[in-house]
């Protein structure tokens, strides 16, 4: 499937002339790497990381690194690997509380032109599975699934002039975003750990997410092979300070429940 991408890449139009055409030898050396050697590294991946799945890596952390051309390319190749319009969807929905609304419009608009030209009916099938009145409750709970019970109460914890964000992201984030279907609760944090690790700066976060990944099954050589099949997306300066962060978190990681208390997401800061 990515072998693919690599001949779509060749017909990828710039200034109505392809990068084949102007820069042959940039598409081999890219092309050599990215879906060659990482794609078939042994150490690269992992049996539970399917096709689909590394579309959705890839494709969330393209959104991380605001890369709209890489974006637009990705988009048939997941089609062909299996990524459901509802997945793709998902996935630039989720990246509305990490990376902002301004980040994340232009991305839905080339998606829905993209499934425009497929031929989609949209709306799609609505996701959601909360009422107004069970936000705050089902975002609580989705927050002590993913970070232990640290986070109960988490809404009303915290300096007083910052609790409402505190309350925001229990409501909102949490009990909007990841109480949707489409994608697994593991999808969704494999997707915000792709969203936070291709942006830089948010290690906090980062290493929040690493943690939530791992209680829900998502271990130490399925984040680290996420992390490789995003690395030609995203840089090794980022790719290389997620695994610093998944190296830290399985080393600090508790005996009892996986999430020590220099771990826990900081409630006085809203690190989740």
């Amino acid at each position: 499937m990515f072998e693919e991408l690599h001949k779509k890449m060749n017909h990828f139009w710039n200034d109505d002339r392809t990068l084949a055409q102007t820069d042959p030898e940039y598409i081999e050396l890219f092309s050599r790497f990215a879906y060659d050697e990482v794609v078939h590294e042994p150490e690269a991946n992992d049996p539970k990381l399917g096709e689909a799945d590394r579309c959705l890596a890839i494709i969330a952390s393209i959104i991380g690194a605001q890369g709209m051309d890489a974006f637009e390319m990705m988009l048939p190749i997941a089609y062909q690997a299996g990524v459901t319009s509802v997945q793709l969807k998902e996935v630039v929905y989720q990246a509305t509380p990490y990376a902002g609304f301004a980040h994340a419009l232009p991305y839905l608009k080339k998606l829905n032109d993209f499934l425009n030209a497929e031929n989609v009916a949209m709306p799609l099938p609505g996701q959601a599975t909360v009422a107004d009145d069970e936000r705050m409750a089902r975002g609580e709970q989705v927050e002590i699934r993913l970070f232990g019970d640290v986070m109960k109460d988490f809404h009303r914890k915290g300096p007083e002039d910052t609790r409402h964000i505190n309350a925001w992201l229990t409501d909102a984030c949490f009990g909007d975003y990841y109480t949707r279907g489409g994608l697994t609760l593991a999808q969704r944090e494999m997707v915000t750990f792709c969203l936070l690790v291709a942006q830089g700066g948010c290690e906090a976060q980062v290493r929040a997410h690493i943690q939530a990944n791992l209680r829900l099954g998502n271990g130490e050589h399925f984040l680290i092979a996420v992390v490789s099949q995003c690395l030609p997306y995203i840089g090794y300066p980022r790719a290389l300070n997620a695994i610093a962060c998944i190296r830290a978190a399985i080393g600090e990681r508790g005996e009892d429940d996986g999430m020590p208390a220099a771990h826990e997401p900081d409630t006085d800061r809203g690190d989740a």
